[in-house]
């Protein structure tokens, strides 16, 4: 299986992006001066030069070995103080697992210079080793060797902004660049709101923004990030141009990331490098001068993040997110094809009907043979004529229903917080047969090839028979198991709140493991030959679905616990950033979002090129597939968790308000 932790490592200018074959490929020979190295054997005593010896020009060659350890392929920055290499992990014998190892060469002949290089290296150290978050490196071993000191970090793959903003002919889009600062904004929140003290960046600048082949970013070099103690002044250290003018008084907090990130995006749009022309010089030097065809309100953004008075920049680094966030739904600007501004023609829903349960309807209802079937919180699961809303049966179980039913064959199949799978005849209410597990069920049963298929908190996916309710198998998972299937190739796939997305075969033997970074709700939609599924991670991720690796992967800026749905070549899928997003199938590509008042954890239904979600807001909302233009919305008296459901222009969904509603699509 390919792994979900791609390596990438910061690209110097003038190196090429690696291809996939060439991270999978033996590194460079060493030469004949150094063919006393021995082969890659973790446990093999080293007996070629050391790191010392061996230097050529100052940087160690192809080949040697650190800590006997880490093998040395090629380098791939040089800074300052610094020296970046591209490494190999030789405790992985059988994998090929690369690292990127960062040298700070201790040389200075001033005592108090080689002091302060330390510190700095040290709170670099220090700082990433506490640090989890996906927009940033994660440092994985730190040792010193000789007068050396190393960090051993992710192997990152991608290109930094200054290095695209060079190859980059003519200004880049700014839609783009606007992604790229709210991933940016997004790290630094995080950031800024370390306890006890915040952590200052400091040296926010274009080339310290990785980006990948998904446009996700991360942030690399904290070699003079610094917790901030507030009133305590610091060594100016930053890059002229990009520093905010407190930061040349050694007195910051955290707005002086704003203003950096302001000069980023003056830099980005306009190609002017601030390095080269006067400090604080940028009002004399509008954005507009140099590229007319940024919109006034991005301009409006960057000169705010920008003011000499730290006053009157944005008070947070959220503040700025949220006016960048702002852009992508203002008719007009970043070239956004989504707009919550406009109602088409066709006006408000018909209400057709709605039906009152006695507590909240969280479940998403199927329709079937005039009858819609869905649980609740009152522990019922009820039966109701779809073309009507009359109250047909209901069946109750012991525990709150939290999962939607699965009707095939004259019976509905429903799991219950009680720990039991129901199935209960479709046209009576009466009950089939149960069959208890040793946990609550959330996750929605699914039936196939005569069995069902649901999963449950007691960290099994179960296979049972579908007339008998007799357990064919147990799949044991890492964690609880809320997802629901999806069915396909004689497989199913599923993820658990361990963090993984499983294909395990009809006979409950696993065809491969997909590794997310945390919990995985989000059911997986299986199309062509991809699946696609969100986590809690952020991202929506493409996989191939006979092996197991990733297509492609997009980054939102929430967890991902509404499950995607696909349509012709888009995949729709909402988040818990409060928006609903329309990706391309193929390259996960967005073509556009649409935000909301609330968070959408609800998942998408697609039907005759309309979309339908709810959200957290307590809206039901109706948009354009191809566009992401609203139709209507439909506000309820409680949040909508329930994915709709839409039959014959009829789309379905639940409240928490306590009721289930019909309306005209």
């Amino acid at each position: 299986m390919k792994s979900l932790e791609t390596h990438r490592l910061r690209v110097s200018h003038s190196s090429p992006r690696d291809t996939a074959s060439q991270e999978a490929a033996d590194p460079p020979p060493v030469s004949a001066t150094h063919s006393s190295i021995p082969p890659d054997q973790p446990g093999a005593q080293h007996t070629g030069p050391t790191p010392t010896e061996s230097r050529i020009g100052g940087r160690l060659p192809n080949g040697v070995r650190l800590q006997n350890r880490y093998r040395i392929i090629e380098v791939r920055g040089v800074g300052g103080m610094s020296i970046v290499y591209k490494a190999r992990d030789l405790r992985f014998s059988i994998a090929t697992r690369l690292c990127a190892v960062k040298e700070m060469r201790n040389a200075a002949s001033d005592p108090s210079v080689r002091a302060m290089a330390a510190r700095s290296f040290d709170r670099e150290a220090n700082i990433l080793a506490s640090l989890s978050h996906p927009g940033i490196v994660q440092v994985y071993d730190y040792f010193i060797e000789g007068e050396n000191c190393y960090l051993v970090l992710e192997y990152l793959e991608g290109r930094d902004l200054e290095t695209i903003l060079t190859e980059t002919s003519g200004f880049l889009p700014e839609r783009d660049v606007i992604s790229w600062m709210v991933q940016v904004c997004d790290v630094l929140t995080y950031l800024h709101s370390r306890t006890p003290q915040p952590i200052i960046f400091r040296d926010l600048k274009p080339s310290n923004v990785m980006v990948d082949d998904f446009g996700h970013v991360k942030l690399v070099d904290f070699g003079i990030a610094r917790v901030f103690a507030e009133g305590e002044k610091g060594t100016m250290v930053g890059t002229e141009g990009y520093s905010p003018p407190e930061q040349y008084r050694g007195d910051v907090d955290p707005r002086a990331d704003i203003y950096a990130l302001g000069a980023a995006m003056h830099h980005l749009l306009t190609k002017q490098d601030p390095r080269l022309e006067p400090p604080f010089s940028f009002k004399g030097r509008p954005v507009q001068a140099a590229n007319p065809n940024v919109s006034d309100e991005l301009v409006a953004v960057v000169n705010r993040a920008l003011e000499y008075d730290v006053d009157k920049r944005y008070s947070s680094v959220q503040d700025l997110k949220d006016a960048l966030l702002g852009l992508v739904t203002t008719p007009g600007t970043a070239g956004s094809r989504s707009t919550v501004s406009h109602r088409a023609e066709e006006g408000d829903p018909v209400v057709l009907w709605q039906f009152a349960c006695e507590d909240e309807v969280r479940s998403s209802p199927v329709a079937v043979n005039d009858v819609v079937y869905v649980g609740s919180y009152d522990n019922n699961l009820y039966a109701i004529r779809a073309s009507d809303g009359r109250f047909v049966w209901k069946y109750p179980t012991e525990g709150h229903i939290g999962s939607s039913p699965c009707v095939l064959d004259g019976r509905v199949y429903i799991g219950s917080v009680d720990a039991v799978l129901y199935a209960v005849g479709a046209t009576t209410g009466r009950i089939s047969w149960t069959c208890p597990t040793r946990g609550s069920i959330w996750s929605s049963p699914r039936a196939a090839y005569g069995h069902v298929f649901f999963g449950s908190d007691d960290r099994h996916l179960y296979a049972v028979n579908a007339q008998s309710g007799r357990v064919a198998w147990g799949f044991e998972t890492e964690g609880p198991v809320r997802s629901s299937v999806a069915v396909g190739h004689d497989v199913v796939f599923f993820g658990c709140e361990g963090g993984v997305i499983y294909c395990v075969d009809i006979s409950g033997k696993v065809k491969w493991r997909f590794r997310a970074r945390q919990a995985v709700t989000s059911s997986p939609c299986l199309a062509g030959e991809n699946v696609y599924v969100g986590g809690h991670d952020r991202h929506v991720y493409g996989i191939e679905a006979h092996s197991g690796w990733a297509v492609w992967r997009y980054r939102t800026e929430g967890p991902v616990i509404s499950s995607p749905a696909v349509d012709g070549d888009l995949v729709f899928v909402g988040s818990a950033d409060g928006c609903v997003y329309a990706l391309d199938r193929e390259g996960g590509r967005l073509l556009w979002r649409y935000r909301t008042d609330g968070q959408v954890t609800s998942s998408p239904a697609v039907s005759q090129g309309v979309v339908c979600f709810g959200a957290t807001d307590g809206v039901l909302y109706s948009l354009d597939a191809r566009t992401g233009g609203e139709r209507w919305r439909f506000r309820t008296g409680g949040p909508v968790t329930s994915s709709p459901c839409i039959v014959d222009g009829v789309v379905y969904v639940g409240s928490n308000d306590h009721h289930l509603y019909a309306l005209s699509v």
